[in-house]
């Protein structure tokens, strides 16, 4: 984790069941070192296992980042974790699980469906909005952004490649309820299917179906990671984010 300005940095809850067998987990490490050294970005990260999130309540964290990993010891604690993120305004990064459980927390609590569910974590829910993908997501694939959004001001382009390791996706039957909800779905791979999803209006809260955390971007960390830091350290110091779509150009990193 990074050291030297742990009075001073910004506060990073990395909320999942951490285990050296998932791939995104022991690359995160290195990443908030490569952060630091090369983007002066600090955060003082802290994993957060699912089953524990319930009882704290992530208070005093200026970001979360709900990380792959599923099935999660638990999921009512992936769905708070999402809740205390967006209706605190506190800067938010779901990768791949942490897209899923967007959608489902979103559903619950904002869309009118009280008994959305996870088809990994409860196969007979009788709305399912997270289902099992007819073909699971491996390897890259080309996700179209678009214009005006937050993914494509962060990401500094009209698309980007992710990287996946993906078997669950959003239920089609259930985008139109969401998007009336006020979710914005944007970002699309090349067959229309859903990878990018954010909240207008909210500080920082970028979910995607792929995962970040396992491709860089022209040699450097991927942009949505860099963003997820850089909106943690406004929201330490000034409680903003340089994201907000009303808020002009996108500033440099502090």
């Amino acid at each position: 984790m990074p050291s030297g300005q742990k009075a001073l940095a910004p506060r990073l809850a990395l909320v999942g069941d951490r285990s050296q067998h998932v791939q995104a987990h022991v690359r995160i490490p290195s990443i908030l070192t490569a952060l630091a050294d090369f983007e002066d970005l600090h955060v003082d990260a802290y994993w957060v296992p699912t089953n524990e999130v319930e009882d704290s309540g992530l208070e005093g964290f200026d970001a979360i980042w709900l990380v792959p990993g599923s099935p999660y010891r638990s999921a009512a604690g992936a769905v708070a974790a999402v809740r205390t993120a967006r209706e605190r305004s506190i800067p938010y990064l779901g990768s791949c699980a942490g897209f899923q459980y967007a959608m489902v927390e979103f559903a619950r609590h904002v869309a009118g469906l009280s008994d959305a569910g996870h088809a990994e974590a409860d196969p007979d829910c009788s709305a399912l909005v997270i289902v099992p993908l007819s073909c699971p997501l491996e390897g890259q694939r080309v996700v179209r952004l678009e214009a005006g959004s937050l993914a494509e001001r962060v990401l500094g382009a009209d698309e980007t490649l992710g990287r996946y390791q993906c078997s669950y996706g959003l239920a089609s039957a259930y985008t139109n309820t969401l998007h009336a909800g006020g979710m914005r779905f944007s970002g699309v791979d090349r067959a229309g299917g859903i990878q990018i999803a954010e909240l207008p209006g909210h500080p920082f809260f970028l979910a995607t179906l792929f995962q970040p955390e396992l491709s860089d971007v022209n040699g450097r960390l991927n942009p949505a990671i860099q963003a997820l830091a850089q909106a943690a350290v406004l929201h330490h110091r000034q409680g903003r984010s340089p994201f907000t779509l009303d808020s002009g150009p996108v500033e440099a990193p502090v």
